[in-house]
This record gives structure tokens, sequence and C-alpha cells, in this order.
């Protein structure tokens, strides 16, 4: 196995690079195989359910566990050999870890003092000082909450000055209001030291608020990488679209092509016409070509059917009656049942409520085209829709619409399922 290298021949400066890795338990394949670059001083995130590989990926990366085959790098050395100890990464656990009987101060101390180091007053002081936990230092893990005890968890990974931190879960026990301070905290402190993260988490929201760059896991394999951005607004699967976030994805048949130069594809959902750019069909645009449409519920505008005429041109619309709602404060949450797709979702927010929208009202959804996209209609509706409870789960935790929307795809209802 060579070392990775760039285009022009020199060693990639890349912090990780995972060559062809695999991991097998008998006849199950854990991951891949794989190949992933995580850059040099990125917050770096492997987001995926429960068994998608993501793990035993990290384990593999900090020497835990040994691949079935391919290679790790860190940096331009082949590491794949190595015992954990040798390697320059130390791992965040969501256990926490720490010494009952130490104080915070000790806790931190403990990795120097272990090499020998004896004057570790301004290192940890330092320390200290970056996870905001200095006026701490003489307390016992036990006197802490449960973010204080992940902040000292993080001080004594970064002590010893890794060139990579591996967290795995390391939010998990946290109830949601400290998730989401920690949250700010983890990517705040990464600012600072500047060295690689690389985070393990099912949890939507929180790859999307740290992560420079996120990798959707599935099966073993990455399904998508980017930002969360382009992640999000961009999917490339119906996997993606669905396991971030909420997506209405809607069967349709291309009826006009995009020119050389670009731009729209048009497409015929039973008798609607939609357009989508060209440049956001994650599949074959070939006239008569099956396309899943999809548009996220917070992109739509909800028009009573009344105000039909307001609603600009060129805007896509679909004509339905509202089933469901659901008032959550910042959103209130609709589902629509139309001709061509049962189950719709739109988020609408609580800035102007127009109180006639109300269940068994008709209405008129409308989006603008570029925040279409386009998937193989090939693909399963409910890929990735499922957490493991069985129950869809958007960012925001919440599941309105959600069951209607399976139950609708269950049925066999006709057309395609909003989801």
């Amino acid at each position: 196995m060579t070392e990775p290298e760039t285009a022009s021949g020199g060693r990639d400066g890349g912090a990780v690079h995972l060559v062809g890795i695999s991991k097998t338990y008998g006849s199950v394949r854990a991951v891949g195989p794989l190949d992933l670059t995580v850059p040099q001083g990125s917050f770096f995130a492997l987001l995926g359910a429960s068994g998608c590989g993501k793990t035993t990926t990290l384990r593999m990366i900090a020497g835990l566990e040994e691949p079935t085959h391919g290679t790790v790098f860190l940096g331009d050395r082949d590491v794949t050999g190595l015992p954990p100890y040798k390697r320059p990464v130390n791992t965040v656990f969501q256990s926490y870890a720490l010494f009952p009987h130490l104080d915070v101060y000790e806790n931190v101390a403990f990795g120097l003092r272990r090499r020998g180091i004896r004057s570790v007053r301004r290192q940890v002081g330092d320390m200290l000082d970056l996870v905001q936990l200095g006026d701490h230092a003489r307390r016992k893990p036990h006197q802490l909450s449960g973010g204080q005890q992940q902040r000292v968890a993080v001080a004594r990974a970064l002590i010893n000055h890794p060139r990579v931190l591996l967290l795995d879960e390391p939010l998990g026990a946290l109830d949601l209001r400290l998730r989401r301070q920690m949250q700010r905290e983890l990517k705040r402190i990464q600012t600072e030291v500047g060295i690689t993260f690389i985070h393990v988490t099912h949890d939507q929201e929180e790859a999307m608020t740290m992560a420079d760059t996120v990798a959707v896991m599935n099966a073993g394999n990455v399904e998508q990488l980017g930002t969360p951005a382009e992640l999000y607004e961009n999917p490339r699967s119906t996997f993606v679209a669905n396991f971030l976030g909420t997506s209405n994805l809607i069967a349709a048949e291309i009826t006009e092509t995009a020119g050389a130069q670009g731009g729209d594809v048009a497409v015929m959902a039973g008798p609607v016409r939609l357009l989508l750019p060209s440049a956001q069909c994650a599949a074959p645009i070939a006239r008569g070509g099956r396309l899943l449409v999809g548009v996220r519920p917070e992109k739509v505008s909800l028009t009573h059917a009344g105000d039909a005429a307001s609603i600009p041109d060129g805007r896509n619309r679909i004509s339905g009656r509202i089933v469901h709602s659901s008032f959550i404060g910042v959103s209130t949450q609709y589902v629509i049942d139309s001709a061509v797709c049962p189950g719709l979702e739109v988020y609408a927010q609580n800035i102007e409520r127009d109180r006639r929208l109300a269940p068994g009202t008709e209405v008129v959804l409308h989006w603008s085209p570029a925040h279409t996209f386009g998937l193989d209609a090939a693909q399963s509706l409910l890929a990735g829709t499922t957490g493991d409870d069985g129950v869809h789960v958007a960012p925001d935790g919440g599941v309105a619409g959600a069951r209607t929307a399976l139950e609708a795809a269950r049925e066999g209802r006709a057309g395609g399922v909003g989801v």
C-alpha cells in the first residue's frame, strides 16, 4: 500500500487518510471498503444511525480495532500496525472515564505525569482556562455537572497535544439544553486549539452545528460527504434526504430536459408540472425518465386556496387539503394530502399566522424551483426515515406528520410519498 499523494505527486497534507479500510466480523461486514480523508485542523463528523459503522471506523483510527483490510495514515505516516499508545491521537468517550479519586487538576495532569513531566502547573492551568474550569481545579468529578465533567475529559485528552482528537458520542449522556451548550463549547475549543477533531454522533443537529464537514454513513460506507449546508440543500440519495431532517419526495416523470448550458428540468407529477435545476438532479436526466422530486418542508409556503391568485408566477405549485397541524412554538407544522402526493409536510414560521389554515382547509403549496432537488426514483422512499424506535425524527426533534407519511407509504397509496 502506498502513501496517499496529491495530484502533483507530493504527500497529501490531510491529517487522517483511510485507504481501502474495511472491517468484518466473521461473515458480517461492519465497515467499507472505504476511502476517506479528514483535512488537517478541521472539525469532522461521522454521522449515522446505530450500527452504520461510524464507531468502528473511529476505533480503527484510534488503534482500538485492527482493520481487516486497508491502511490508516496520520499525516504522511502509516500507523495501521501501531498500538493506540504510539499513535498521536486521544479519545473522549461518552462515559468521560475520569478518575473519581483525583481532583480536576490531577485528572488533567495525569497524562503529563505519566510521561515523567514534573513541572505541569502552567500547562494544566492553561488547559483549564481553555475549558473555562480554572476555578474548579480542586473539585472532584462528582462535584461537577455533566457538562463540566465532559470539559475535564476534553482537557485531559488535549494536554498531550495529540494530532487528532477523537470524540465518540461525547454528548450522549447530557440533557438537551446542556448538550446544545456543549456543542458550542466544543466548537470554540476546536477553533482555539486548531487541531483535528473527528466526532462520531447519531444526532443530525449535533453534526450540523459543529462540523465543517460531515460524512453521512450507511451500512458501513459513506453515503455522502460535504458541508452541512451542501448535504441538507442538495442531498444525493433518499437516505441523506430523509436522515438529515425531513423531505417531501414526489414521484414524477421528466418531460423536458435542460439545454447544454444547464437550466431547469421540467417534470410531471400527475397533472402538475414542476421545475428543478438540472445541477440539483442526482439521477440521469432523460425525457421519459423517472425522478423523485424533493423539497424541504420549511422551503414551502402555504396559501389559502381562495388567495391563490396572489402567488407569484414561476413558483412550483401543488393544490391539496390540510389533514393535520401542530403548533410547536417557533413554527406550525402542517400535513397536506393532494392528488399528487399524500402526506406532504410544510413548516410555517409563526410570524403572521393565517388562522384559516386548519384541518380540512383547501390550500396551495408553493415554492421556488431553486429549492428543489431530484433523486433517482429507483431508491426506496423510506431510506433513512426511521431511527431505533422506528419513528422518523427531524433535526429539531419533531415527528409531526411523519407517521402519516409512513402509513401512506405502507398502504401503497398512489403517487409519491412525503416523508
